[in-house]
């Protein structure tokens, strides 16, 4: 896929957070905010959102038109589903033209199905784009949750925003050190307090690849690659507390100077994925490959790849391929040992 036609799909936030982390009451927020105009919001039910005085018009049984200007629609079978019927019935004028979509998950859902679906169903994929994922923080049980629950680690650690919820419920110091161990977990994510559980929708969105006001990919925004590095060059692959989940994630990049094989390197990913899969929680890059004038953009989540995007030119004069990548129980040294082995070159 090219970069314009990629820039052109439908832009997808995927919103999540573990029980209880103020994800409901940021989503009500949202809600009401008037930039939510032109925004679609799929959620689980519309009984547990309070919309009752936000109604302008029931459009059917599953969607309703906010006076924010923002649809909100409930899924009722499965997700693939509600994406495909949402499309048509804007194609055919049933609802208003919408530039973007926000999904829900429930409180224990891990959002990798939810990507899964955005890259692989080739419908789906051919129309919607994953710009970001957000995951809300509770600031008083986060620091338990992390340490205790792998799913409230995961989610942290693959979303491209974190929102802090409940900040005025504890003290700076306590919330210091949930900051530093978030920055440990996910050095690129920018954390945001949602003040008494309200944020402004421009600082979740747009965090993907493309901005939705402008075509040309801010690729060092979107890869970060410097906020995985930490004070001395070194990468974010810290193993300490076993029992901690957080701690057996690890945030690290990794480059190669010569162009690679696109074979060899689609083959070095499948070995990855098929032998550590389901602890390869994400990884993004840009490559240079053999034969090609332009990088090309690859991004996957666990068991799967999203098309790769070739890219109009380079953004600078790096021409290095750089991939980043977030594991759990893998180190840095193992990823690149296995990429060494397949690629014929070591990552520096």
């Amino acid at each position: 896929m090219s970069a314009p036609q990629a820039a052109d799909l439908l832009p997808v936030t995927v919103l999540t957070g573990f029980l209880g982390s103020g994800k409901t009451t940021l989503l009500n927020a949202l809600l009401k905010h008037p930039d939510m105009g032109e925004t679609a919001v799929l959620i689980n039910e519309f009984g547990e959102i309070g919309l009752d005085h936000l109604l302008v018009e029931k459009i059917d049984d599953d969607i309703i038109l906010l006076n924010s200007g923002c649809l909100c629609c409930t899924v009722r079978g499965d997700l693939v589903t509600a994406l495909r019927d949402l499309y048509f019935k804007r194609v055919r004028g049933d609802v208003p033209e919408f530039t973007r979509l926000l999904i829900e998950t429930t409180g224990l859902a891990d959002p990798a199905p939810i990507l899964h679906t955005l890259m692989t169903d080739a419908l789906i994929s051919s129309r919607y784009r994953l710009d970001g994922i957000v995951t809300t923080i509770d600031a008083v049980n986060a620091p338990d949750q992390l340490t205790r629950q792998p799913e409230a680690a995961k989610q942290a650690a693959v979303a491209d925003r974190l929102v802090l919820t409940k900040t005025d419920l504890v003290d700076p110091e306590a919330l210091a050190a949930l900051r530093d161990r978030l920055h440990a977990l996910n050095p690129a994510a920018p954390v945001i307090v949602a003040d008494h559980g309200q944020a402004e929708p421009a600082a979740l969105f747009d965090a993907g690849l493309f901005n939705a006001h402008q075509k040309h990919p801010d690729v060092a925004r979107w890869l970060s690659e410097e906020a995985y590095k930490g004070e001395h060059g070194h990468d974010h692959d810290h193993h300490h507390d076993v029992n901690r989940h957080d701690a057996r994630i690890a945030a690290f990049s990794l480059s190669f100077a010569t162009p690679l094989a696109w074979e060899s390197f689609v083959q070095a990913m499948d070995l990855l994925i098929a032998s550590k899969g389901a602890d390869i929680l994400r990884f993004k890059g840009v490559l240079n490959i053999e034969g090609e004038d332009f990088p090309v953009v690859v991004h996957g989540v666990q068991h799967v790849f999203h098309p790769p995007t070739t890219l109009a030119a380079w953004p600078d004069n790096d021409r290095r391929s750089r991939l980043v990548v977030i594991t759990r129980s893998i180190s840095r040294a193992v990823v690149a040992d296995l990429l060494a082995a397949t690629l014929g070159q070591r990552p520096e």
